[in-house]
């Protein structure tokens, strides 16, 4: 037999008689502590340990023994993991004896209560009110084009919402805008379909606007579109008392004031009577005991024929209300900067709402 491979024989059979050593000294380990399971960890498992020193070995085997002598050194291996593994679970958790002693029935730590934000629950409210009269939701992009935003719903090219004062234009492309009102949506559905169409459109809105307490330069809104044969501002009207009786009681005052919107005609504001002040006039509502909520007209012809839509078959009204106000009035809110702050303190008053 070549002296070389005498050599390398003497050498396998001592190394491994040095694993079996090391696999009982393994066996018989306990940490006592997270300190003396790292250094097993490292002894055994480490980039300089034992077994990567070992394996560093297998060159010398010889060819018709490296099968053999692979499979000792996997077993070894094994048996060091499953080992770590154990031992850091026992030091985690505790002895099967000690788990044995926990009362599993106990209840577990309480958790806080989560809580919707405000707008979400006035959002919430005024969905499932407008679903009762089959109303649908849709919704559609917060960036939108100048056609979708503007030019489709009969607003001129010299309208003020146009001018940047008002409206956030992105500055890599002009005709591209943050949307100032949820109408783009109506546009989009009536692009999409024919009447009859029934929709509420919720979504966040952006005006350049002073922040205040009374308005913001981001809020939300709710906007709604009825296009069917013979609808009328009678509709209109009947749908909307309904909607603020359901949402503030039958003890609020409604009144409507003619107003004017290039998208609407005829067009009307609503107003109905401050719940903060019972009428007596406040900040909120400029001392006139009214606030205006929302406003309304018959879907202007110019629009039913930008979207395709034959006016002289189908007419329509339209509505829209920033969701904000309204919470200010249910939940007795008075400063709208209190919807974005984060404040935990002033969230955490919704719980359970």
């Amino acid at each position: 037999m070549d002296d070389t491979l005498i050599h390398y024989l003497r050498a396998m059979e001592e190394m491994l008689k040095q694993i079996e050593t090391f696999q009982e000294e393994i066996r018989q380990f306990a940490a006592t502590d997270a300190d003396a399971l790292e250094q097993f960890r490292i002894r055994f498992l480490g980039v300089k340990g034992i077994i990567k020193s070992m394996m560093g070995e297998m060159k010398q085997v010889p060819v018709d023994q490296k099968k053999s002598f692979g499979q000792v050194m996997n077993a070894f291996k094994l048996l060091a993991e499953e080992k770590f593994e154990s031992e850091k679970n026992r030091l985690s958790f505790g002895s099967s004896s000690e788990r044995s002693a926990i009362d599993i029935t106990l209840p577990g730590n309480p958790l806080p209560t989560g809580s919707r934000h405000p707008v979400t629950l006035m959002r919430n409210r005024i969905v499932e009110i407008f679903q009762r009269l089959s109303f649908t939701v849709a919704e559609g992009p917060e960036i939108e084009d100048d056609w979708h935003n503007f030019t489709a719903l009969n607003l001129d090219m010299h309208h003020p919402a146009r001018d940047m004062q008002d409206t956030f234009y992105l500055s890599t492309d002009p005709a591209i805008l943050l949307r100032t009102h949820t109408s783009n949506v109506q546009i989009r559905e009536m692009e999409r379909n024919q009447p009859p169409i029934r929709i509420i459109c919720p979504g966040r809105v952006y005006r350049n606007e002073t922040i205040s307490a009374r308005s913001h330069c981001f809020f939300h809104q709710v906007e709604g579109l009825y296009i069917d044969k013979n609808v009328s501002f009678a509709d209109l009207k009947q749908t909307l008392y309904f909607f603020v009786k359901e949402m503030f009681g039958d003890d609020v005052k409604v009144r409507f004031r003619p107003s004017y919107f290039p998208f609407t005609e005829p067009s009307a504001e609503m107003d109905i009577s401050c719940m903060l002040c019972k009428g007596d006039g406040c900040a909120v509502c400029k001392r006139t005991g009214w606030l205006e909520i929302l406003g309304c007209g018959m879907v202007h012809p110019n629009v039913l024929k930008n979207c395709g839509i034959d006016p002289e078959i189908y007419t329509g009204f339209a509505f829209g209300m920033g969701i904000e106000r309204p919470a200010l009035l249910k939940y007795g809110i008075t400063d709208i900067r209190l919807f974005s702050e984060n404040d935990v303190r002033f969230l955490e008053q919704f719980t359970g709402a």
